[in-house]
């Protein structure tokens, strides 16, 4: 079942891995060679997780980029769920063709 209102990755890697190492955004974003500000807008929500910044926490912080990419793509869902009424499309129905030789 998916929450209907998942955090953002940046707000568990902020809280589960950067604070409990003692580290400020700019020695995490040394450790995992990216820059402060690229580090920061992630951390505070305003970046989504690219692919290469999940492998590089991995890399760093053993926190597989699997999970950090299901939290992404749980977060994006749900993002887009709630602009949901924003579309009109609806349903599609094939006709059906007959007639044909």
């Amino acid at each position: 079942m998916r929450m209907l209102n998942p955090p953002h990755p940046g707000r568990f890697v902020r809280t589960e891995v950067i604070e409990p190492h003692g580290l400020t955004v700019a020695a995490a974003a040394r450790a995992l060679g990216v820059s402060r500000p690229a580090l920061s807008m992630f951390l505070n929500g305003r970046s989504d997780l690219s692919g290469m910044m999940a492998l590089r926490i991995e890399k760093a912080f053993g926190v597989r980029m699997d999970t950090l990419m299901r939290m992404q793509s749980s977060y994006d869902i749900a993002r887009t769920r709630r602009r949901e009424a924003e579309l009109d499309v609806e349903p599609y129905r094939s006709v059906a063709v007959s007639g044909l030789p």
